[in-house]
């Protein structure tokens, strides 16, 4: 069997293989990032959707089931400062699905959940210390930085551009996720808000690969063995999988975003704010179509989530996916339906066979 040529990751992490699970929030669970890390990968765990007790409980079943590394996910988003006028005008936009499915528009939905990284979060990771913390949106205050510096971690963030990417090495990351236009869910950008100059991995990677000393990370886009391949070839030490873990028994999903992903085409998805106020990739549904991709009377995320929330759940309940958010890449179709240990096996054998 062939062996890795660039082990500065594995090395960096102790891993088997420099395969990494994507931290995704909402689909993924303790359940999928235990398989990933019991098959070499890097399993990952997103803890932007949970309380601060939800994760320490959810880090501490992880470890109880294996002793391999893990990563914990944190967003860093800055609490946004609410806007009357931008909730009203929002709510004012969604208000004919709200007649159409019955639902009162006057009533105010609960707040939506998507906590930003802070010193509770902090005291878990320094209780039960994960091998790897990684961060969207930026990184957390230098106070904080600095206790998860202190606890061993190794600590990585994505970056969607050079220019983010020479940030987060100097300010003490030690590893940089490129992550291209192709990757699902929400960018993981921070110094730049244009989504009309974002960038594909293919470019990406090298750009970083040769702007920083840090090893790179390639995201978007990637769901299997050629793709991996390719990322190595452009001067990245891993890859960072998320999409083609969707198709996995163990992400948690509503049943209409699985049969969405199924089927997915190339150009099945878009960049769009109106799920969260924040762009994220995903695949076109009826909100998008009629009022995005990118709207401009979105509150700032994660505020605009909190009034789709009823018509999602009632659209799901109706069976159907209007107001769902599917998250996916570009690259879905090439995806497997496996479980998710048997996924990270064979993604790295056959990675290893082309490489070979």
């Amino acid at each position: 069997m062939s062996t890795w040529r660039d082990r500065r990751i594995v090395d960096l992490f102790g891993i088997e293989s420099p395969i990494i699970l994507a931290p995704m929030a909402g689909p993924g669970t303790p359940e999928m990032a235990m398989a990933v890390c019991e098959a070499g990968g890097l399993g990952s765990l997103p803890c932007a959707q949970l309380s601060v007790e939800q994760a320490r409980d959810a880090i501490a079943l992880i470890r109880s089931k294996t002793r391999a590394p893990i990563n914990v996910n944190f967003f860093c988003h800055v609490p946004p400062q609410a806007d009357a006028a931008r909730s009203m005008a929002w709510r004012a936009r969604l208000a004919e699905y709200y007649i159409e499915y019955g639902l009162d528009p006057e009533v105010t939905p609960p707040a939506a959940n998507r906590r930003p990284f802070d010193s509770d979060f902090c005291a878990v990771v320094e209780e039960l210390k994960p091998e790897v913390v990684s961060f969207h949106f930026g990184l957390p205050d230098k106070i904080l930085f600095n206790r998860v510096k202190a606890t061993g971690a190794k600590v990585i963030a994505s970056a969607t551009t050079v220019a983010e990417a020479r940030w987060l090495e100097a300010h003490g990351c030690d590893a940089v996720i490129a992550m291209g236009l192709e990757a699902g869910g929400h960018r993981g950008n921070f110094l730049t808000h244009d989504m009309a100059a974002q960038i594909g991995t293919f470019a990406l990677v090298p750009q970083i690969a040769d702007a920083v000393a840090v090893p790179v990370i390639a995201a978007g886009g990637i769901s299997d063995a050629r793709g991996i391949v390719a990322a190595f070839a452009l001067g990245a030490a891993a890859v960072q999988i998320g999409t083609a873990y969707l198709f996995c028994p163990e992400a948690k999903l509503p049943e209409l975003h699985r049969i969405a992903l199924r089927e997915s085409q190339d150009d099945s998805t878009v960049l769009t704010n109106v799920f969260t106020g924040r762009p994220a990739r995903g695949i076109i549904n009826r909100v998008i179509r009629e009022v995005g991709p990118l709207s401009t009377v979105t509150p700032d995320f994660p505020l605009a989530a909190a009034a789709l929330a009823p018509l999602k759940a009632k659209a799901e309940q109706a069976g159907k996916d209007d107001f769902t958010n599917l998250w996916s890449g570009q690259a879905a179709r090439l995806a497997r339906e496996l479980p998710a240990g048997e996924l990270t096996r064979v993604l790295i054998s056959e990675a290893l066979a082309r490489m070979a």
